[in-house]
């Protein structure tokens, strides 16, 4: 191999690093603004049904959130970063919609009244394309249920996701700015 061809090779070697080094450096650096969260809980108790949700939780800082940065009528990957998951061990029902075990992808639809949530069967890198518009192929939808909205009295800073065990059925909740959604999860 001539010398061309070996310092043509090691360069080409370096681009690749570097690249892969900015790649790696800008999605911590999204991640610090966003970071991951995990929510696991049990339904009946730990011989019950386990429910995981891993997401990204974005903050409010100053902006409008519903309406504005998360647009009314526009799906929503749920968070940020890559596209919210959800995972179940057994069949439940979410918001009276059967669903088998498995791990889907969380997707909303925010309305000023009441929200469209739906979980799909294909899993997602990212959730949005270059321009910002959500991936979800709704082909893929394994449920999709409207929940009405409630308002909340304070402001929430951060894009929580929690399960409230107190309810009967137990709720899947969806809570940022003054807006929460909750999703009831039986088995």
């Amino acid at each position: 191999m001539s010398v061309f061809w070996k310092r043509t090779l090691l360069g080409l070697v370096v681009l690749v690093v570097v690249i892969l080094a900015v790649l790696r450096y800008q999605k911590i650096q999204t991640k610090k603004a966003s970071p991951e969260e995990t929510v696991a809980f049990y339904i009946g108790g730990p011989e019950g049904v386990q429910v995981e949700v891993d997401y990204s939780r974005p903050y409010k800082k100053g902006r409008v959130i519903f309406g504005g940065l998360v647009p009314f009528g526009k799906v929503w990957r749920t968070g940020a970063n890559e596209a919210t998951t959800f995972s179940v061990n057994k069949d439940i029902t979410f918001g009276g919609v059967p669903v088998k075990a498995g791990k889907y992808t969380l997707w909303t639809l925010p309305g000023e009244d009441a929200w469209a949530v739906y979980l799909n069967g294909r899993m997602y890198s990212w959730g949005v394309d270059m321009d910002g518009v959500a991936q979800r192929d709704p082909e893929a939808d394994i449920a999709a249920v409207k929940i009405p909205v409630d308002t909340l009295a304070e402001e929430v800073e951060q894009f929580r996701i929690a399960v409230d065990t107190d309810k009967d059925p137990v709720e899947l909740t969806l809570i940022w700015d003054r807006t929460k959604v909750a999703i009831p999860i039986t088995y």
